[in-house]
């Protein structure tokens, strides 16, 4: 439930509201405006008697929440939440966000390569795998903690924000010391102890979408991640599963609006895991920018054709670049800078 504070409500009684929500078990998340204070309170709302609370000083109404989702819904917070990431890097902001670089990180000179190429064009996160889970156990697997340690200093030599997945709640504490974001792999979009685990961190949280999962249950995952504590959660479209076979996945375009509609998280999304080819990540990103999307994952690689893995959808750098300057004049069509 909400509960709304009259207009100029004293410190003492918001304090005096709060003490007495939690000291019936509720999680409180306060919201502090110019003119009025609301109190957002998750728990079980049979422990409370409206009654008793709409009789302490202080407080005009309350309003039940009726999304499952309580803190990623907008009954909550209406305005937009702004996830800032490193230095000047804000994801859902006027600025669209470009994350670029490989899937994998395979050694000192491809990822340095991938890094200075994406900077230049304008991407503002770089991207790269250390712990690559992967549908057959021979695959690729990443390079683990070596690969998280060449990803630090190529943040620290370029000063860019880097994400990085992680893929295991043992790995959490590790990830969280070399990246500044955490992402959360389309696979593991339900595991709920390492969504916790993410929340636990307070680090901004990249949650892509599972294959077959609705948009609610997608809410629901971040509800976990918000749940712990953490507001800092970036949502991500990747595409998800379909009866067609032309492409990876089919990707939704309609998240984003829809996402929008229901909820105050940035949303961005994943045209080269959507599509699984670099052919179409051009023409996705176009239609994912003009829907209003709040930014782009893209995969480049220096040498796709000998990449450890994901080759056949990773852009090569200067394909990136034109990538990036097709998408200015559009993200000026709906009010958004590049």
């Amino acid at each position: 439930m909400i509960i709304i504070m009259k207009t100029n409500a004293a410190k003492e009684d918001i304090a005096n509201v709060e003490k007495r929500l939690l000291d019936l078990g509720f999680q409180t998340h306060p919201i502090y405006g110019e003119i009025k204070t609301v109190i957002g309170a998750i728990g079980d709302k049979s422990r409370a008697d409206p009654s008793s609370l709409i009789n302490l000083p202080g407080v005009e109404s309350i309003v039940p929440i009726m999304k499952p989702y309580k803190l990623v819904g907008k009954e909550l917070k209406k305005e937009p939440t702004v996830v800032e990431v490193g230095e000047g890097v804000r994801f859902g902001a006027k600025e669209l966000v470009v994350i670029a670089g490989p899937c994998a990180i395979e050694g000192e000179e491809q990822i340095y390569n991938v890094a200075e190429a994406v900077k230049k064009a304008g991407a503002k996160v770089l991207r790269g795998g250390a712990f690559k889970p992967r549908t057959s156990p021979y695959s690729f697997q990443g390079l683990e903690e070596e690969g998280l340690k060449l990803l630090y200093r190529v943040r620290q030599d370029l000063n860019m924000p880097v994400i990085t997945e992680v893929v295991d709640t043992r790995d959490v504490e590790l990830v969280s010391r070399y990246s500044d974001v955490l992402q959360i792999g389309a696979r593991n979009m339900q595991n709920f102890r390492l969504l916790s685990e993410c929340g636990k961190t307070r680090k901004p949280v990249m949650l892509k979408r599972g294959l077959s999962s609705t948009i609610e249950e997608w809410l629901m995952a971040a509800e976990y991640v918000m749940s712990e504590g953490d507001s800092k959660v970036i949502l991500c479209e990747r595409g998800i599963r379909t009866f067609e076979t032309a492409t990876r996945n089919t990707m939704d375009i309609n998240a984003i609006p829809v996402v929008k509609e229901l909820s105050h998280l940035p949303i961005i999304a994943d045209p080269s895991h959507g599509t699984g080819n670099w052919k179409y990540v051009n023409a996705v990103s176009r239609a994912f920018v003009a829907a209003g999307a709040d930014g782009l994952i893209v995969e480049v690689h220096p040498d796709p054709e000998h990449a450890a893995s994901d080759g056949p959808q990773s852009l090569k750098p200067g394909v990136f670049n034109e990538l990036m300057q097709v998408l200015k004049p559009i993200a000026e069509a709906v009010d958004r800078s590049l």
